[in-house]
């Protein structure tokens, strides 16, 4: 029996490693195919060639534009990597959330933390801090302010719960999104009230290396504190004080889960803007195809957030091209009506 129990946990940990690496294989030829996309076409096989031609020790003829391979590494590609970090950042973040709050609505827009961003980004935008590249480092300070404030008020008796944090989270953001929307009516010009606008809407436009470079640091240090705490998230779904009966130490586990998914949402949003529904709906169609087991939960949800919203930011940069959409509108054209769907769905399996 034990042996036959053994087996088949052996077989679902190997098709869940299947599948993550069908997962990654899939992202590296989706952002291929992404690259490949724009007001300047790049064919698949020339971009293969000048991808190749950077590879130490190869030699490929040059029988491509010089200006393609300026378009790819200065434009496209960095586009490509900043997207699928931060749609895996914010669909790990939701899927923490929404574990750790027990919450199928959690994500970071509703605990406040993206209200924290957008009045710190909005205050660099008014100070014209954003002239030295303060605009980033603005909304991080004001993603992880508004994380250390909501657990600070959510605290009861020593101890911060679901709800309040919850509840906290609701009424701050509410509070942070007012302060945002009266200083972007007393902007010194229209120039400034449309760049809080589209920053809010959510935008990749004016990706590059650098912004790569400074984001893998703190989402690699977020993601490894969530990944070391998955089996306590796994236990949490069964309640706070059975957690507890079976030694969780459920206050140091919220607090350090808090800080550490705030860590990785701040990050992303503060080099993206405003992106929503990708913390929410991702977590649910990886929960619903591979189950709640956040061992598996939460790295799926990177790479599925990851592909999702290279897509749409492809979509965004190529719809009205040589115009392009903030990829916000995308991510609510697609997440808006699948999650209702999915709470349709949900509520005709459950009767």
């Amino acid at each position: 029996m034990i042996e036959s129990s053994n087996l088949a946990i052996h077989e679902l940990h190997r098709h869940r490693g299947s599948a993550l690496i069908i997962a990654g294989a899939s992202i590296i030829l989706l952002g291929a195919m992404a690259a490949t996309f724009g007001s300047v076409a790049i064919p698949l096989d020339a971009l293969l060639q000048i991808v190749a031609s950077k590879i130490p020790g190869t030699a490929v003829p040059m029988t491509w534009t010089p200006s393609w391979e300026t378009i790819l590494f200065t434009i496209r590609l960095p586009r490509i990597a900043l997207a699928a970090l931060v749609g895996g950042a914010l669909a790990t973040s939701g899927a923490t959330y929404q574990g750790l709050l027990r919450n199928p609505l959690a994500d970071p827009y509703l605990i406040g933390i993206s209200s924290g961003a957008a009045l710190g980004a909005t205050l660099a935008i008014i100070l014209n801090l954003n002239i030295w590249g303060g605009l980033p480092l603005c909304a991080f300070i004001g993603a992880l302010g508004a994380t250390f404030a909501i657990y600070a008020l959510a605290q009861t008796g020593g101890h911060a719960t679901p709800t309040t944090l919850i509840l906290a989270g609701v009424a701050l953001g509410a509070f942070l999104s007012a302060i945002s929307s009266f200083l972007m009516f007393k902007g010194d010009s229209a120039f400034q009230t449309h760049q809080i606008i589209a920053w809010m809407l959510g935008s990749l436009s004016l990706s590059n290396w650098d912004q790569v470079i400074v984001l893998v640091p703190f989402l690699g240090l977020g993601w490894v504190v969530l990944s070391l705490h998955a089996r306590y998230l796994n236990v949490l779904q069964l309640g706070e004080r059975q957690a507890q009966q079976l030694g969780v130490p459920v206050a140091r586990v919220t607090l350090t889960l808090v800080i550490a998914t705030s860590l990785v949402t701040a990050a992303a949003v503060a080099v993206s803007g405003l992106i929503g529904f990708v913390g929410l709906v991702i977590p649910h169609i990886v929960r619903l195809i591979w189950g709640p087991d956040h061992h598996f939960l939460l790295p799926m949800s990177a790479l599925v957030g990851a592909f999702f919203l290279i897509i749409a930011d492809t979509i965004a940069r190529t719809v009205l091209s040589p115009s392009e959409l903030p990829v916000g509108i995308i991510t609510a054209f697609c997440g808006a009506p699948f999650f209702l769907y999915l709470l349709r769905r949900k509520r005709e399996v459950l009767g």
